[in-house]
């Protein structure tokens, strides 16, 4: 990972888009604070687009999705997106799979969640869960301090489930599909804008924090870790290209800044 200020200025020129993982990389302490909503009015006021991918449920997104000056979001990995509504004070909510999958892959995720919590040690389901639609998620670090193999233990009963599982800064997540942050991306690139993503790859950054944005790093030229991603550094398969000096919503501002620099 290079420091932020080796990013070169012709590729900041170019970018035209930000795609970011919210929880510890826009937020700090659970909170996005001011510096971060500065950062995201001042990328809206020079036409940046700006689409945070989360793990979280598309129960929790919905006020955000209101009141920041963002495109959408795209919440539980990939699988539904909120964007604003021609209606003033409403959402548009958008699914990568339809109503009978997602009402058969309900059913499925309960029991494996109940699997968990009953096998699993200290094992309780996120607080937000009841906001989610297409996954499950297990706190880990958020209210509750899960040790490393009790994560692990999770994960791989997800994946013996036939889950795809992701562990973020503070949850495990698990669903059923082919759906994950990448494919999200593309969609709602292509369900907002008209446009192919990957046409147009080395216009867009990604900004993240943890083991989970490895797919997003590895894909994105244009790739930043904020500073506490070096708690996870030994587990990055593929790390990000670049890592700002700041941690959670500060490092964000100053991907920000690089960018509006230009």
């Amino acid at each position: 990972m290079k420091p932020l200020a080796s990013w070169p200025a012709a590729s900041r020129r170019a970018i035209h888009g930000v795609l970011t993982d919210i929880d510890d990389t826009l937020t700090t302490e659970g909170e996005v604070t001011a510096d971060a909503l500065l950062a995201l009015d001042a990328l809206r006021a020079a036409g940046v687009h700006v689409i945070p991918i989360t793990g979280r449920p598309v129960g929790w997104s919905e006020p955000f999705a209101l009141r920041w000056p963002v495109d959408a979001i795209v919440a539980e990995n990939g699988a539904v997106a909120l964007s604003r509504s021609t209606q003033a004070g409403a959402l548009r909510k958008l699914y990568q799979q339809d109503q009978e999958v997602r009402a058969a892959n309900f059913v499925r995720m309960r029991q494996v969640a109940q699997r968990i919590v009953r096998e699993v040690p200290g094992a309780t389901l996120s607080r937000d869960s009841a906001g989610r639609e297409t996954d499950i998620a297990i706190d880990h670090s958020e209210y509750v301090q899960l040790p490393q193999a009790r994560v692990a233990q999770i994960v791989r009963l997800m994946q013996d489930e036939g889950m795809n599982a992701t562990v973020s800064s503070i949850h495990i997540n698990g669903w059923f599909g082919d759906h994950n942050k990448l494919s999200g991306a593309r969609w709602i690139v292509r369900e907002l804008l008209g446009r192919e993503l990957d046409e147009e790859i080395d216009r867009w950054v990604y900004v993240g924090d943890s083991t989970n944005d490895v797919l997003m790093f590895e894909h994105f030229p244009h790739s930043v870790g904020v500073a506490n991603i070096r708690r996870f550094e030994a587990e990055l398969s593929h790390p990000p290209a670049y890592i700002t000096p700041a941690e959670r919503g500060a490092g964000f501002a100053q991907v920000a800044q690089a960018i509006l620099a230009r």
